[in-house]
């Protein structure tokens, strides 16, 4: 799996409360086709253990990409199509990362600045 180390607090927020969830170190999967999101040595959490779509996962339902203030990447795109070309003008026209609590909500544990911009690239086809 490829993946990137994600929080205790955040898997332990975002995997649903009937899961047990262990101390332990986990990654984040970032493959868009796997169907687990958080992994350790021992334990795996897939989509359907986890409160919230992930948005870069295939079949995500909303695609969330600020889950703090509920921005989805269409969203994003229609702020771009009205004008947006800045990160500063889409999370104006959005809402975006104006209640940031990113290491509870977002399932990456981070903020969502980056996921943004790569939001932006992919519609202003940069």
């Amino acid at each position: 799996m490829k993946g990137e180390g994600v929080s205790l607090k955040t898997v332990k927020h975002l995997v649903k409360e009937d899961k047990l969830v262990k101390d332990l170190n986990y990654s984040i999967c970032l493959n868009e086709d796997c169907d687990v999101v958080y992994y350790s040595d021992d334990v795996i959490y897939k989509k359907e253990d986890v409160k919230v779509p992930v948005w870069f996962k295939r079949d995500a339902n909303p695609k969330y990409i600020c889950y703090c203030s509920r921005v989805t990447e269409e969203d994003i795109k229609r702020a771009i199509e009205d004008g947006a070309n800045t990160l500063k003008d889409v999370i104006i026209k959005t809402g975006a990362m104006k209640n940031c609590n990113c290491e509870i909500n977002n399932p990456r544990g981070k903020c969502c600045s980056n996921d943004i911009k790569k939001v932006m690239e992919k519609y202003m086809g940069i």
